[in-house]
């Protein structure tokens, strides 16, 4: 990746992000942190205990899109988990049971894998529900290393940036299936994944399709210090292909994103004010085979800002790129056209503002709420037709979700 070809020394970009980077931030989200992600941690006090659990998040989102980028759209539904938890061992966690997911409105579903609004690929239909079995087999090596089989803790748990992971797959994708293996010390974080998507049998009609990535975080000096410094540095390669396969041509496609990040987090003792924050992240994109996408690399910066006040985060961000495309964000953070794949955005920018609020009300229990605002700044676009000028547009999506995750004690051994 040819990172600096340009774009890094756009005039457009300095004032922005000197902005942004001196503002209130902190960019884990509440919604992400109290909604959307789940503790791995085995408490060692449950051995030799079954239980029942439930585990649910409903929701409601809209998306009002402007813009060449993506149409609108609304998500109201739930999915829900239904499983049997085990502790057969300090430090061993078994769980098995269903995911379910389901939209208000919607009498079936297409049976395929999915990664957004799926789209009608297949011939084979799930009435009701999309339905799959879960199953999850963890094991706790040592006091910083934990391993995990079947389905991993994906989504916000793996703490991607938001341009390369749009948050609403937390909602509507399904769950993350492979390896995983967690790490975390006092210096260093370390969550490295291989989420399985698609898999063939011989002479199959479609890709074998498989992820893998790193989510990592170098801490300088304590997270609870009165400025905490640390490092983002997170990789995302997507494979697809198969040799068993009868896709001759086009058959093997690998893409890549990386981001590499500063940051510093300022934790305030007075008032209502919890934390002050601001990190500034460079990307950058890569198609290393294949023609799946009309770029074969770009590169991108996202500086974005943020304040902690009670149970509400406000925050803000700047966003530029060229030829950048996002294999698992939203569309807004690339170059790509989803409403028409043959117009491509020559160096988009986006300014972009939110609040979020979120609500624990117990172990198991959360309710939260955001409204974001996207305003794209004037483009030119390459169409067939030539170059043409994109006047500004801007966009808001809104929200509200609510986790139920109960656990009944079925009976102890």
């Amino acid at each position: 990746m040819n990172v600096g070809r340009g774009l890094f020394n756009h005039k457009s970009l300095i004032l922005p992000v000197f902005i942004l980077f001196f503002c209130e931030t902190y960019l884990s989200a509440q919604i992400a942190e109290d909604v959307y992600r789940t503790n791995y941690e085995i408490d060692t006090t449950l051995v030799k205990q079954l239980f029942i659990e439930v585990d649910n998040i409903t929701f409601l989102k809209n998306d009002e899109f402007s813009g060449d980028f993506i149409k609108g759209y609304t998500l109201p539904g739930f999915w829900l988990q239904p499983k049997l938890v085990y502790y057969p061992l300090k430090n061993i966690k078994l769980e098995g049971g269903l995911h379910l997911l389901r939209f208000w409105g919607a009498n079936k579903f297409p049976n395929y894998a999915y990664t957004d609004i799926s789209k009608w690929k297949s011939n084979d239909y799930q009435y009701g529900f999309h339905l799959l079995p879960y199953l999850r087999v963890q094991a706790a090596l040592s006091k910083k290393f934990t391993i995990v089989l079947g389905d991993i803790y994906g989504g916000a748990n793996h703490q991607l940036i938001k341009p390369l992971y749009n948050p609403e797959l937390n909602l509507m994708a399904d769950p993350e299936s492979g390896l995983q293996v967690l790490f975390k010390s006092k210096s260093f974080d370390m969550d490295i994944w291989m989420n399985w998507e698609s898999f063939i049998f011989d002479l199959d009609t479609h890709q074998e399709a498989f992820t893998v990535g790193l989510s990592s975080k170098i801490k300088y000096n304590s997270p609870v210090s009165a400025f905490h410094f640390y490092s983002p540095i997170q990789i995302l390669a997507q494979h697809r292909g198969g040799e068993i396969d009868t896709i001759l041509d086009n058959s093997v496609q690998t893409l890549m994103n990386a981001s590499v990040g500063v940051g510093v987090l300022w934790n305030m003792k007075h008032g209502s004010f919890k934390n002050i924050n601001a990190e500034l992240n460079f990307l950058g994109y890569y198609q290393q085979s294949g023609t799946l996408w009309p770029f074969d690399e770009g590169e991108a910066v996202y500086a974005s800002v943020s304040a902690d006040m009670k149970d509400f985060r406000f925050k803000a961000g700047y966003w530029q790129c060229e030829d950048f495309i996002s294999m698992f964000g939203s569309p807004f953070y690339g170059a790509v056209s989803m409403s028409n794949e043959n117009q491509t955005f020559i160096k988009p920018q986006m300014v972009t503002l939110g609040v979020e609020y979120s609500k624990s009300f117990g172990k198991g229990y959360a309710l939260g709420a955001d409204l974001d605002v996207y305003h794209h700044l004037p483009v030119d676009m390459q169409t067939p037709e030539g170059i043409a000028r994109r006047k500004s547009a801007t966009s808001f999506t809104v929200g509200v979700y609510f986790r139920v995750n109960p656990s009944f004690l079925l009976k102890a051994f």
